[in-house]
């Protein structure tokens, strides 16, 4: 038995003579049993229409106690007969009564004027073969899912429209029932499908919080202007933006119906809302599995390999990148649809990474497959250092979202380490290493270079040189060590830049100087864990 009460028989015969589908009229009385919506809906309005003929009955059986007249008195005087004959009052009363189930019958084969028919014929067993069976094509690894809905937003108006038709039936009766407590159309959707989509997918539990995502979108094209006369009285409700293609979003039409009188409300639309000339249409439906994110740490050995693609102007300057090297059988292994790669800074395409390498992260987008042992992550990185000479990857592993936001932390506190290769225009003498060796927290002020300058906003930063020390090459070249603070342009710092960068190496040597090879040799983040070997 459905669990309702006396006072929601007004509102049941309201909302099905007016069109509504028997499980939506289980939403407007709040009925919150979830087993109640997964009964098949024939049964549930058969169900409704007893409910809502047991206060005919009563009618009936009051009729049945009337006192009949005195039998001798009509057993004396005789009634000509009528030319019409008249119900005796028992018949009567049972005439309403199919009457009215004439009219609630009448409606079940109708499509809801609330729902739009996603409550009846697309809520059932074939939708959930059709989710089943493309989950199980998509051939995603999880243990659970979660079901999403996304519906067409003029099913707001129309709950709104059948609200306002039941409110003053509610008001009359001195009934207290908000319209919060009415059930959504969604959650009714997912009570009914959880368990049928489970039975397909072999027990795979359908849950409310899940990294694996089935999306289930309904449109409905022939009532999309339900929504238009709101443009009209709530215009500050629906701005245009980038991203949408229109401005009737489900959020927008919500807002507008929270701001809409009851009357302007009546003034521009039917309540209860008009039948609608057929069900809502499925698209496709959609799986997507949550990030997952991967670190480790990468050498470079190249002197000719960028970090991202590098491309100008449209056109592409280089055949690979790191980013790509490390990316191609990571992508393959996950099978993700995508990815976003980071790191902790970026060195110049001629710039060599050594050491034990920077620090870089991936988010991958919608992997396939994403549980992998700490034995498949290292034939995975094998198999990245196998396919090609110009890097290696060391550390790889899979981390969490909240990890990824420890290789930014304190970057700009961090230290880093470098080995430049520098050219002096006069010779070098013995005072000048000493000189050089002994300059301790020497402060930068540098200004964009103007080789960044495409891509960075103009302004003079303030980096720190910890320490220097100079290795003898010959008379006019030397290596030079130096422990920086991250973020500091070490280019910049030796050639000086057209004076952009003070004080630089030319001004503290007196000579023209210039870079001819740098290498990072350490990125002082100690982030992600080492992994042993």
């Amino acid at each position: 038995m459905l669990p309702l009460k006396e006072k929601d028989k007004p509102i049941v015969e309201k909302l099905l003579t007016a069109g509504c589908c028997a499980r939506c009229v289980l939403r407007f009385c709040c009925v919150s049993v979830q087993a109640a919506y997964r009964q098949a809906q024939h049964e549930t309005l058969k169900e409704l229409q007893t409910f809502i003929m047991e206060k005919e009955n009563n009618k009936v059986q009051d009729s049945a106690d009337i006192k009949p007249h005195d039998t001798e008195l009509s057993q004396t005087v005789e009634d000509p007969p009528c030319k019409r004959a008249k119900l005796d009052p028992i018949e009567a009363v049972q005439s309403e009564t199919d009457a009215a189930a004439m009219v609630t019958l009448k409606k079940e084969s109708s499509v809801c004027v609330v729902c739009l028919g996603i409550l009846q014929d697309l809520c059932g067993p074939d939708q959930a073969v059709k989710i089943a069976e493309t989950v199980k094509a998509q051939n995603y690894q999880f243990d659970t899912l979660v079901l999403s809905v996304s519906l067409p937003a003029q099913l707001c108006v129309r709950e709104h429209s059948c609200w306002l038709h039941v409110k003053k039936e509610v008001r009359q009766k001195g009934l207290v029932l908000d319209k919060d407590d009415v059930i959504q159309v969604k959650e009714a959707f997912k009570w009914i499908m959880q368990g049928l989509v489970t039975r397909q997918l072999e027990g795979v539990a359908v849950v409310s919080k899940s990294p694996f995502e089935v999306g289930v979108e309904f449109t409905h094209p022939d009532t999309e202007s339900d929504c238009h006369f709101l443009a009209k009285c709530c215009p500050d409700c629906f701005r245009p933006t980038k991203n949408k293609q229109s401005v009737f979003t489900r959020m927008a039409v919500v807002k507008a119906l929270e701001k809409i009188s009851d009357g302007k409300f009546l003034e521009h639309y039917p309540c209860p809302p008009s039948e609608p000339s057929g069900s809502c249409t499925p698209q496709d439906i959609q799986c997507l599995h949550v990030s997952v994110f991967i670190a480790g740490r990468y050498n470079k050995f190249c002197r000719s390999l960028p970090q991202t693609p590098w491309v100008i102007d449209g056109e592409r300057r280089m055949e690979s990148s790191v980013e790509e090297l490390i990316a191609a059988p990571i992508l393959s292994a996950f099978r993700a649809d995508g990815f976003n790669f980071s790191s902790s800074g970026r060195e110049d395409v001629d710039v060599r990474t050594l050491g034990n390498g920077r620090p870089f992260a991936m988010e991958l987008l919608n992997p396939h497959r994403s549980r992998f042992s700490k034995v498949e992550m290292k034939q995975l990185q094998e198999t990245i250092n196998k396919s090609s000479d110009k890097i290696r990857v060391r550390d790889l592993q899979i981390v969490t979202r909240e990890a990824m936001s420890r290789m930014k932390e304190g970057e700009e506190e961090k230290t880093k380490s470098y080995t430049a290769l520098v050219w002096t225009q006069k010779s070098i003498e013995n005072e000048d290493i000493s000189f050089i060796n002994d300059i301790k927290d020497l402060t930068l002020d540098q200004k964009t270079p103007l080789r960044v300058l495409h891509r960075r906003a103009l302004a003079i930063r303030q980096r720190v040189i910890h320490s220097m020390n100079v290795r003898f090459v010959d008379s006019h070249h030397f290596y030079l060590g130096l422990k920086t603070q991250a973020g500091t342009y070490i280019k910049e710092f030796v050639h000086g830049d057209f004076g952009r960068t003070k004080p630089n190496l030319c001004q503290l040597l007196k000579t023209d100087t210039d870079i001819l090879e740098l290498d990072v040799e350490s990125v002082d983040v100690d982030w992600p864990p080492p992994i042993p070997e």
